[in-house]
């Protein structure tokens, strides 16, 4: 928008024709800046990876992962993948020197799903995610006002709601609700329901 406002101020048939081409130039440039900017910021904000971090699920961006921790990402796991995001878990702590380390990176802004350190496979996690997990049946008990909407997300997997569990999904500014199945563990659906 700012560019043919721009244009339009500068544009006048009285200025000679190098003068007008130079700054339409400009106004070119100054635009190509402005759309490199805005998609580089957009590749930095995409989700890259769904980490389950003990009771939850939590959107992680390109953005949030340390740059610095990059090269301590586990064998079989992409660390930034452009594809869209992935699925994989957190591990559990080798120590409590390595719980304090990881809770106090947390305390400063880096989440435990951000830590490639503290990845690994989404399978290795499986009996732990359905450990966590509550039925989904009971979300309808918690949350009557929202029963339909509950009950369409549930109706959309396929599934009965007592062949599904339920996990907070934390996002930057949201909460949502994600549905496993009560067997694989496998994402099948989402609720706009904070259920935490």
């Amino acid at each position: 928008m700012l560019g043919p406002l721009i244009t339009l101020a500068i544009f006048n048939r009285a200025k000679p024709w190098c003068v007008l081409r130079r700054d339409l130039a400009v106004v070119g440039l100054i635009q190509l800046a402005a759309l490199g900017y805005g998609m580089w910021t957009v590749f930095l904000a995409r989700p890259v990876h769904l980490a389950f971090e003990f009771d939850r699920f939590r959107v992680i961006h390109a953005v949030d992962v340390p740059g610095e921790m990059l090269d301590l990402t586990p064998a079989g796991i992409e660390a930034l993948p452009v594809t869209g995001p992935t699925l994989l878990s957190v591990r559990l702590f080798k120590d409590e020197n390595e719980n304090i380390e990881a809770t106090l990176a947390a305390l400063g802004g880096v989440h435990l799903g951000a830590r490639p350190d503290l990845w690994q496979l989404y399978a290795d996690a499986r009996p732990r995610v359905l450990a966590a997990a509550r039925p989904a049946s009971k979300l309808v008990e918690r949350f009557p006002d929202n029963a339909e909407q509950i009950n369409e997300a549930v109706s959309l997997t396929g599934r009965s709601s007592d062949a599904l569990r339920s996990l907070p999904v934390v996002g930057r500014s949201t909460t949502w609700t994600v549905l496993l199945d009560a067997s694989t563990a496998e994402v099948v659906g989402y609720i706009a329901l904070d259920s935490f």
